[in-house]
């Protein structure tokens, strides 16, 4: 996928209806009031060299930013938000999903609020757990982040 089939996939999720339940939709997995996109995943190398985990994290990093400029030409300039306090706030307070799965996943993201749909759009790249896999996510709620 590029970067046009990405913003694509997160302009319909805008707009796309939020599910009753949890679950997997097309695009990776929704609920009552937000939907997670993985644009891009890389397998699980348990057994592989540290150094192509580090590669594949630095290209999600660099098409993460990509989406970056596209977005802030779009919705205006975003702040790169660290998701290590709400990582460590989840110890202390109930942090909603899919803020806290998010925060779980991921050391920083790009944060908007989507102006004319009540919507937040968060793009990250998660990659804290060496036993799983890279992915480059889009989170799309309607509830603001904590």
């Amino acid at each position: 996928m590029d970067v046009a089939q990405h913003i694509a996939l997160i302009d319909e999720l805008c707009f796309r209806p939020f599910p009753a339940e949890h679950g997997p939709s097309g695009a990776g997995f929704s609920g009552p009031g937000h939907h997670v996109a993985v644009l891009r995943a890389d397998p699980v190398l348990r057994d592989g060299d540290p150094g192509d985990r580090a590669v594949t994290v630095d290209q999600y990093e660099k098409e993460r930013d990509a989406l970056h400029e596209v977005l802030s030409a779009r919705w205006g300039a975003a702040d790169l938000w660290n998701l290590q306090t709400v990582l460590l706030r989840g110890a202390e307070e109930e942090i909603p999903e899919p803020w806290a799965r998010l925060a779980a996943g991921a050391g920083v993201a790009w944060l908007w609020e989507v102006e004319g749909t009540g919507r937040w759009v968060a793009v990250a790249v998660s990659d804290r757990d060496p036993d799983d896999a890279v992915q480059l996510l889009a989170v799309i709620a309607e509830t603001a982040p904590p």
